[in-house]
């Protein structure tokens, strides 16, 4: 999904140009602070235990688990529907009003997040996974950022133990898994300007719908993707 990781240099390099300049968010402002719990509250909150219209984790799980007897078929079919949202931008009146951050972040890409919560979540619950426990929550946000997870956890002071669902077997504290968390969230809001900029800098709107459809599917797969891959199928009860 684009979220590699920030080496020191990196870190350090100015923006290239006065828009990326002026989206780039401050790590040490009290408005991004206050962002990054915003859109971490939306995740785990919206994202995993549902509100409104937006159906909770759970409820999608179980709902495919009762559609799709064998597990990995009804895996199957939480991606499929979750695709067929980010394709349609159907969660966009899904969500409605629901979300809101004290930043001028597009509703779009916060939405995206939360559903791309809510279908790993779902992958984790009928992979055996107790989506209620705060390590596997942790490790549902920790799959959105792919290949930079082990360097967050590394720079929050948790030592990588494989896949993500082994953080469960940590018992972490709560203050171990809220840095984590905020880690996360710091993360998924430095690089949404970059996404915003791909997805809504298209001169032509309905080109940029097409291109926005496609590219939001895409980042989707792959996210679906890597959350087989870090909630490996798990005897239940264990």
């Amino acid at each position: 999904m684009g979220f590699l990781g920030m080496g020191k240099d990196e870190a350090e390099a100015k923006p290239t140009s006065a828009l990326e300049q002026a989206q780039a968010p401050r790590e040490d402002s009290g408005m991004f602070s206050g962002a990054v719990t915003g859109l971490i509250e939306s995740l785990l909150d919206l994202g995993i235990d549902g509100k409104g219209p937006f159906d909770s984790a759970q409820k999608v799980a179980d709902v495919k688990r009762a559609e799709k007897p064998d597990s990995e078929e009804a895996v199957d079919a939480v991606v499929r529907g979750h695709l067929k949202l980010a394709a349609a931008g159907g969660f966009v009146t899904g969500l409605g009003g629901f979300v809101t951050l004290p930043v001028a972040l597009p509703a779009n890409v916060v939405e995206f997040y939360v559903v791309a919560t809510r279908m790993v979540a779902s992958i984790a619950s009928l992979r055996g996974y107790d989506i209620n426990q705060p390590e596997i929550r942790s490790a549902v946000l920790l799959t959105l950022v792919g290949a930079d997870a082990d360097d967050l956890l590394k720079k929050a002071g948790v030592t990588p133990t494989g896949r993500l669902a082994n953080l469960a077997a940590q018992r972490l504290p709560g203050p171990a898994m809220m840095v984590v968390n905020k880690a996360v969230g710091f993360r998924l809001l430095s690089t949404a300007g970059k996404k915003t900029l791909s997805r809504f800098g298209k001169g032509v709107p309905v080109i940029g719908g097409v291109v926005g459809a496609g590219l939001d599917s895409y980042l989707l797969k792959k996210i679906a993707d890597h959350a087989r891959h870090e909630f490996p199928p798990r005897a239940r009860g264990l």
